[in-house]
């Protein structure tokens, strides 16, 4: 299993991949004008915008709902494994990925919001199935999408972070991994069970505290190394070009681990995001794209960033040298990954570093499984939306606990494979839509910046806008 897994992951996270998720967000960055850069401020005003209605999210729910699947074990052991396995010029790839990614993720939220439309219950429901199917017109390829969907968020990554949190727990306090399964698969289906509104709201009060509470840490880590932070800028732009003594050997990992684990933590691109920004009661869908490209800073050049400053600060991604070619870490690999955190901790709060990251991980990976699941859900709703068959929600609970299970008591070896499975056919489907479907999501920039400039609250008109097919806006 965990050698075919391996060799699939091979073939999708090729260096087209790569290509592909740096070229499309340096092409959108270009199209939009770089809007991440123009509309910075307002990004900030919009995320406190509006409120939510019987159908519909706030904004700033919608923004929580797509950082708790963002912010997860991706930006803990995710990070870690970028710099173990790329070296520390994978930092600078990660934030690459997610200044070009913040472009990528607008159009694909706003493609989202076009096209969305209300499920049998009344709810809001969008994302890459819908707009491939109402605006490509090619229904089996938007079903092909939800089908990757499904069983990437559905089964093969809910196990990464059920996983790091069970390590945690049982590192920190030598909680027994089947207690630890068994508490997870318990709370998750007191919410799950609740439906989107009920995430929503757990999203919105865990997501905000968890971020800036490890940001705080975080920087008490960067105040008692200060003297040092000049060397570890210059450590990462040496070595994410191969200038530096030992990494030149390996300047191809660091780019590939820092997409790949830029693309996993901030899903730009990876078409996961949009499910949450469709669910927003906005009045024009710009409004929320730009939401979602703020996101993907907070969850990269905030939340990565603050990892990756505390592990290289204290040196404890312990380079040990250069053998045949390859960089090899003393606690490289997988599996080590948090370790490199923990330690972290412990160098400013001696003997709490377990406690904290397994603190830290709980909140993080269980608030990203309950994005997994709605992202799921709404492509089963998709699936779902002439047959009507209760059963398909239910069983999606069923695999989502399932895959808990599964990947909290497997190696984090195969569970972390698994998961780079599921993004890379997402990012491979979802940037190939969003690069022939970009026109509507530029034209409701432009439509978007036109009545800005009138000093009006932009209301959508697709009709105006010059874009067709978007009939949840035409009725509402």
């Amino acid at each position: 299993m965990e050698a075919f897994v391996g060799q699939l992951n091979g073939i999708i996270w090729s260096d087209a991949l790569i290509c592909l998720c740096l070229g499309a967000g340096l092409y959108f960055s270009i199209r939009t004008r770089f809007l991440q850069v123009r509309h910075f401020g307002h990004m900030i005003k919009l995320m406190f915008e509006g409120t939510s209605s019987p159908s519909g999210i706030s904004s700033f729910q919608a923004l929580t709902m797509s950082l708790s699947g963002r912010i997860g074990t991706g930006n803990i052991a995710g990070v870690a494994t970028a710099i173990a396995m790329g070296g520390p010029g994978a930092v600078f790839w990660m934030w690459m990925v997610a200044f070009l990614g913040a472009s990528t993720a607008y159009i694909e939220a706003t493609l989202a919001q076009i096209y969305k439309e209300k499920d049998q219950n009344g709810l809001y429901r969008g994302g890459p199935a819908y707009y491939i199917e109402k605006a490509m017109g090619q229904k089996w390829y938007a079903t092909l999408f939800s089908v990757a969907t499904i069983i990437a968020m559905g089964f093969c990554l809910p196990g990464i972070q059920a996983n790091s949190i069970v390590g945690a727990m049982e590192n920190a306090w030598s909680i027994p991994p089947v207690a630890t399964v068994v508490f997870l698969c318990v709370s998750l289906a007191l919410i799950v069970f609740g439906g989107v509104k009920r995430i929503a709201r757990f999203a919105q009060v865990a997501v905000p505290g968890m971020a800036v509470g490890y940001i705080l840490i975080a920087l008490l880590v960067i105040v008692a190394n200060i003297d040092m932070v000049p060397a570890m800028v210059k450590l990462i732009f040496n070595s994410a070009f191969g200038l530096e003594a030992g990494y030149g050997a390996i300047i191809g990992m660091a780019v590939q681990w820092g997409v790949k684990r830029g693309v996993y933590s901030n899903e730009a691109g990876q078409g996961s995001s949009p499910h949450a920004a469709a669910a927003a009661e906005v009045s024009h869908p710009a409004k929320q794209g730009l939401v979602q490209a703020f996101s993907v800073y907070i969850d990269t050049l905030l939340i990565c960033t603050a990892t990756a400053f505390m592990i290289l600060l204290t040196g404890l991604y312990n380079v040990q040298g250069v053998d045949g070619g390859m960089l090899y870490m003393g606690l490289a690999g997988v599996e080590a990954g948090p370790a490199y955190v923990q330690a972290s901790f412990d160098t400013v709060l001696p003997g709490y570093g377990s406690g904290i990251l397994a603190i830290s991980l709980l909140f993080f990976a269980f608030t990203t499984i309950l994005a997994y699941y709605y992202i799921a859900e709404t492509n089963v709703m998709y699936i779902n939306r002439k047959m009507h068959r209760a059963w398909l929600v239910f069983a999606l609970k069923v695999l989502v606990l399932s895959s808990v299970v599964y990947g909290g008591l497997k190696t984090a070896a195969v569970a972390w494979a698994l998961g780079d499975v599921g993004v890379g056919l997402m990012a491979w489907l979802n940037i190939v839509a969003i690069l022939i479907l970009q026109r509507p999501a530029l034209l409701a920039l432009d439509d978007y910046e036109a009545q800005l400039k009138k000093g009006l609250d932009p209301v959508f008109d697709p009709i105006k806008a010059g874009i067709e097919k978007a009939d949840f806006w035409l009725t509402k």
